[in-house]
């Protein structure tokens, strides 16, 4: 069954130029990082520095959006950057881009590489479908702080993922919940793509594709659905 996603009109009226490309994919194949994942990453990190020639992250036209959109639901972007500037900010850094496990290193891999925050969710694991709404402010977040498991409530306001058991990601693509991140055990995932203006729907398209190969490639006979690009107006 395809899993449902949804944007609510209060997100749609704060970014109207927001897109999301969505790949559902069944019959993976995770497990550690590979030399192969970590490979992918180094080029990843090499292309970004091609694409910014010399200028910081957030200087780039895409991530200076998401850093409006941030502020605009009450945010600070320089505290609580979206996911693709914080892997931008430490795939130019000399510590480099963090090895997690083979699906998680392949879309970090495409995020870095066309700078679009990128986001992978264990279908199994949600419940419900998935909806980008602004938080009320009194959802369960369920996290980990300190090695023991935390619930963390969002602001009022604040754009969040969520499915129908709370939060899966907060302050939209910022930070990721547990319980629903790809795990070596995971089998069947949704990736999610997000881009706003001015990044043009088939810069978005081309990086869905992209990962689509690479899904494709580390587990083969896959069963890999690429959604239309989903625009907020």
């Amino acid at each position: 069954m395809t899993l449902t996603l949804t944007v609510s009109d209060e997100v749609r009226a704060l970014a109207p130029g927001f897109t999301h490309v969505a790949i559902e994919a069944h019959g993976l194949v995770n497990g550690p990082s590979t030399e192969a994942g970590a490979a992918l990453l180094d080029d990843a990190a090499r292309r970004l520095a091609a694409r910014l020639d010399g200028r910081p992250p957030h200087e780039d036209p895409h991530m200076a959006a998401w850093r409006a959109v941030y502020t605009a639901f009450g945010s600070k972007p320089s505290r609580t950057r979206n996911s693709a500037e914080a892997l931008a900010k430490r795939a130019l850094s000399e510590a480099g881009l963090p090895r997690i496990n083979l699906l998680v290193d392949l879309y970090n891999a495409v995020s870095v590489a066309h700078l679009i925050p990128v986001g992978g969710e264990d279908v199994d694991r949600i419940e419900g479908g998935m909806r980008l709404v602004r938080a009320a402010g009194d959802e369960d977040f369920v996290t980990t702080a300190g090695g023991e498991e935390v619930v963390e409530h969002p602001d009022a306001g604040e754009v969040v993922w969520r499915d129908d058991a709370g939060v899966t990601c907060r302050r939209w693509n910022w930070r990721q919940g547990p319980r629903t991140r790809l795990t070596e055990a995971t089998t069947s995932a949704i990736f999610l793509l997000e881009s706003l203006s001015p990044v043009p729907v088939v810069d978005v398209e081309a990086a869905a594709q992209e990962l689509a190969e690479l899904l494709e490639k580390f587990s083969p006979g896959a069963r890999i659905e690429v959604r239309a690009p989903r625009s907020a107006v």
